[in-house]
């Protein structure tokens, strides 16, 4: 094998242990792999325990504290993927690489979406073995920031806290991308916190005590977007009085978070490309080219592969962005989050505004649980600030919760149209128009609620444009 001609080659030179107190388990059925790695990691300094199979390798895990496990993927009985499961279900945290002659990208995908680290197919070099272990180690101490407690089943990763299973994947996923230097894109509806996660990779990576930066790309002007993010130089157009830097420059050895990056202009989309596969860019008005090393982290609530069928957005940029995807669920698909997070907001309002208030009745909670939170982590959020500011009392109580204008927004089908639940014409009449002024107006306050007063992000959600949204704003008051 070319990677055991290199190993015996590099063990003839002269080798300092690192003395790590990591422990390796590497599982493989080929006695002469298992000694081979086993030498391997014993000279670089690393303690090592072997196991020819899947369930001798459980038994390991049981008696010792082991680092990283490094399994073949194709073993008889439990095979390397059955192993990964087992191991994600007892120690969620454990880093396991996986090694495979028969090496695929179907079961690569598979191995990536059970938890795997990382995947490595035969014949591989020393050298690369060497590197994925050390960024895997790397990884899994950066996580000591990623609290579980075994009681509860609570987890918590920098400033964000969770209780379901679909929230620890994207946890464990936050951990594994931070470590590394590439693109990330954040993917998942409006309100479930993409920026908390862009946050989460910058501060648990090398960079983390170099600059964030941060731009949404839906809330500036097309027209300005180029000179916020690649600057100008003095006299590059009228009113240009002097130098200013860009944000790629502000973020240089840190990280920039592009927000919304499906608001992208075209022409710029061409000019971000170069940024991502030439580390350079030139800003307005100037001939000299800026070198800078910045992680980019994009996110958006787009569809993006659609956006790309439709000539939307480029291709070529969309897979440049995408090498790591972090897809954030709404909380309507982990309501078992709901109660922790409501906990959460009535310490921060409470501690805010003054408050004693320490709790929520059973009754307001089972409202909340039962509420579909179109605007996700946001809403929830918006929902308890108020609640807090306007209680009198301890207790949350149902009516504090401002719920029953929402509800007022639920719909049926009925002939192809949607009405009100509850909306009987008067046998007096009504006047038409003021009624459904009332429903605008209140529809307008939601989307402002919903999107914590982003007008871009609110014209959105009533499927209108900016302008149009602006008229309406003006029109009633608001």
């Amino acid at each position: 094998m070319d990677f055991e001609a290199a190993f015996w080659e590099s063990s003839s030179e002269e080798i300092t242990p690192k003395l790590s107190q990591d422990k390796i388990l590497i599982v493989d059925d080929d006695p002469s792999l298992r000694e081979f790695l086993e030498i391997f990691f014993l000279n670089e300094g690393y303690g090592v325990l072997c196991a020819s199979d899947g369930t001798e390798a459980l038994e390991i895990l049981k008696k010792e504290n082991v680092a990283l496990v490094l399994t073949d993927m194709k073993m008889p009985e439990m095979d390397g993927l059955q192993l990964l499961r087992a191991i994600k279900e007892e120690h969620p945290g454990l880093p396991v690489i996986m090694i495979t002659a028969f090496a695929s990208l179907e079961s690569a995908v598979e191995a990536m979406n059970e938890g795997a680290w990382d995947y490595l197919p035969k014949p591989f070099q020393l050298e690369e073995v060497r590197e994925v272990v050390e960024k895997a180690l790397s990884s899994a101490n950066a996580t000591e920031g990623l609290e579980s407690d075994p009681v509860t089943k609570i987890h918590r990763l920098d400033q964000m806290v969770a209780k379901s299973p679909a929230m620890l994947k994207v946890f464990q996923l936050i951990s594994r991308a931070a470590s590394s230097h590439s693109s990330v894109l954040i993917t998942g509806e409006s309100g479930t916190g993409k920026e908390l996660v862009a946050r989460a990779v910058h501060n648990l990576s090398p960079r983390k005590d170099k600059p964030f930066v941060t731009l949404n790309c839906g809330g500036i002007p097309e027209n300005l977007l180029e000179s916020e993010l690649f600057g100008f130089v003095k006299g590059a157009f009228t009113g240009a009085s002097t130098d200013k830097k860009g944000l790629f420059e502000a973020a240089d050895q840190g990280t920039i978070f592009l927000d919304e990056i499906g608001e992208l202009p075209l022409p710029l989309q061409a000019k971000l490309l170069r940024v991502v596969q030439q580390k350079t860019f030139t800003p307005l008005g100037s001939s000299k080219e800026i070198e800078v090393n910045v992680r980019i982290v994009a996110a958006t609530n787009r569809n993006m592969e659609e956006e790309v069928m439709k000539g939307n957005f480029r291709e070529d940029l969309y897979y440049r962005l995408n090498v790591i995807n972090i897809h954030i669920p709404p909380l309507r698909e982990r309501p078992e989050d709901i109660p922790l997070l409501v906990q959460y907001f009535l310490e921060k309002y409470s501690k805010e505004n003054g408050k004693s208030v320490q709790g929520i009745s059973s009754f307001a909670m089972q409202a909340l649980m039962q509420y579909p939170f179109p605007g996700n982590v946001r809403e929830l959020e918006n929902i308890i600030e108020r609640s807090v500011a306007l209680s009198t009392s301890c207790l949350i109580l149902p009516e504090s919760l401002s719920l029953a204008k929402h509800k007022q927004c639920e719909i049926m089908e009925d002939d192809d149209e949607d009405l009100p639940k509850t909306f009987i014409l008067p046998q007096e009449g009504m006047d038409l128009d003021g009624y459904l002024a009332k429903i605008e107006k209140d529809l307008l306050r939601q989307a402002l609620d919903y999107s914590s007063g982003n007008k871009t992000e609110a014209a959105k959600l009533l499927g209108l444009n900016f302008r149009s949204f602006r008229y309406r704003l003006a029109k009633y008051g608001l």
